[in-house]
């Protein structure tokens, strides 16, 4: 019977330990990001955005993004305030549990700024986003998005131009 004793806690003790495993794994935030592209530029301009949708399981934000393409990274937001549409930088991008977040053209998006050269479509970019949940622990994620034309009629988005002398995007404001 003492075989059979410590075949029994063995297998208790494995038990214990995925059940430990799983609730670790469980408590760490997943964000999944989906449908990740970049707009293509024109000869000489020197910002675009990047647009995905972010899928967080838990609390999270998204405290940064980065690109072998340019020093430049940033999480911006555009709204409408005194009636003219002003785009900010954002410190971070909140991703409540359960509740898809879109980066797309006119709302939340990642700038891409002081361009070295032309981004064409068909081509892909390497991003690094960085992940933060609410204890504090980071998780940085590797993504490839795609290079996409501006359609053609499609409204102008914050992409359209380099910064002026006073850090604006023509009447987006910083």
């Amino acid at each position: 019977m003492k075989k059979s004793s410590s075949v029994h806690s063995f297998v208790r003790s494995v038990s214990l330990s995925a059940v430990v495993a799983t609730g670790a794994v469980a408590a760490h935030s997943e964000v999944v990001v989906k449908d990740a592209w970049v707009r293509a530029t024109v000869p000489q301009q020197k910002a675009t955005g990047v647009f995905m949708r972010l899928d967080a399981s838990a609390d999270s934000r998204l405290v940064s993004v980065a690109t072998p393409l340019t020093p430049v990274a940033e999480v911006h937001e555009m709204k409408m305030e005194d009636g003219v549409m002003r785009m900010r930088r954002l410190p971070a991008l909140d991703l409540p549990a359960g509740k898809p977040v879109e980066l797309t053209p006119g709302g939340y998006h990642v700038m891409l700024m002081d361009l070295k050269q032309q981004v064409k479509a068909g081509e892909t970019v390497p991003l690094t986003l960085v992940f933060e949940g609410k204890d504090g622990r980071r998780e940085t994620r590797e993504v490839t998005a795609q290079v996409r034309a501006l359609a053609a009629g499609a409204a102008a988005a914050p992409t359209a131009g380099a910064r002026d002398a006073h850090g604006t995007h023509g009447d987006h404001k910083h």
